[in-house]
């Protein structure tokens, strides 16, 4: 048990990174009922739009100095490719059956990850990113914790609770909140739907964008398919904690992340688990966790707070 804490923070670490991304399916899905499977690609692309602006950067830069200009400019390739997707691939199937644009949606993850592939030399091996300076922070004997982990912790709760504040109290946040009950009568009532669905999708690239940097710090590296679980785990997360519901993403992907680092730690050391445990099962059952919640829980568990469509 004295590796318990160190466990719990793992999780949190993970479920934050989980939970960043999340919030960008959940918002999406929660406007325009689309489940946008190309969200995991942007997120691995916000993680190369960051290591590319380090690389051009003059050697010696400091990292307080190159983070801000990273964000910048790993958020703008993830924001430019969020909005150009749903300008180009998602807008003109808006009407379609919803296989179309599910459909789209998985070509576009393809697309993304073989652009990628072929614009980094050597993309299929995993590219060395960048490390914050300082740590391991020792915050007890058996809890320690490093730079760039601080970042997550540090950067999810800010971002979730500032678009929080944003949606509750501003006339754009107010207007997606009209968007997402009902689009025909908010632009019947003056509101750009089209402008509305524009902005969930740069936030959620954005959010995916920090997520995909705090990844990098967190395993040393990106490579082009990161996106593939790390968008599948998160979109279960979004389902988990009720699709549609901001606090709900965040609290879906911190209870997904401490499910896998405890059923990695512990599983094995339940008599006759022995061979269920270690790094291999941990996705397993953390989509038994998914399965257990919705059979108890469909709406996940914090709901949905976005009104059902005719």
């Amino acid at each position: 048990m004295h590796t318990l804490p160190q466990q719990l923070a793992n999780g949190l670490i993970l479920g934050s990174m989980y939970g960043l991304i999340a919030i960008g399916y959940t918002m999406v899905y929660g406007i325009v009922q689309l489940i946008n499977f190309a969200h995991g690609e942007i997120f691995m692309t916000g993680g190369f739009g960051a290591l590319s602006v380090y690389l051009v950067l003059p050697d010696g830069t400091s990292m307080w100095i190159a983070l801000p200009l990273m964000l910048i400019g790993g958020g703008l390739v993830a924001v430019l490719i969020a909005v150009g997707a749903e300008r180009f691939a998602y807008r003109p199937l808006r009407g379609a059956p919803r296989l179309a644009p599910l459909i789209t949606a998985i070509g576009l993850s393809l697309a993304l990850q073989q652009a990628v592939f072929n614009w980094y030399p050597h993309a299929d091996n995993a590219r060395k990113f960048p490390q914050l300076p300082g740590g391991p922070f020792n915050i007890t004997d058996s809890l320690k914790i490093q730079s760039g982990e601080l970042f997550v912790l540090i950067a999810a709760p800010l971002c979730m609770g500032a678009l929080a504040f944003f949606v509750r109290t501003s006339r754009t946040g107010r207007a997606m909140q009209a968007t997402a009950q009902d689009p025909d009568t908010a632009q019947l009532m003056g509101i750009d739907t089209n402008r509305i669905i524009v902005i969930a999708f740069a936030i959620g690239g954005f959010f995916a964008a920090v997520a995909g940097i705090a990844w990098g710090f967190r395993v040393g590296s990106v490579n082009y398919d990161m996106g593939f679980v790390a968008g599948l785990k998160a979109f279960t997360a979004a389902v988990l904690g009720g699709i549609g519901n901001i606090y709900g993403a965040m609290l879906g992907g911190i209870v997904l992340g401490l499910a896998e680092g405890l059923a990695t730690a512990y599983i094995a050391d339940i008599p006759g688990m022995d061979q269920f445990g270690g790094q291999g099962w941990a996705s397993v059952w953390a989509f038994v966790l998914l399965i257990l919640v919705l059979l108890f829980r469909p709406q996940g568990l914090l709901g949905e707070r976005v009104a059902d469509r005719a």
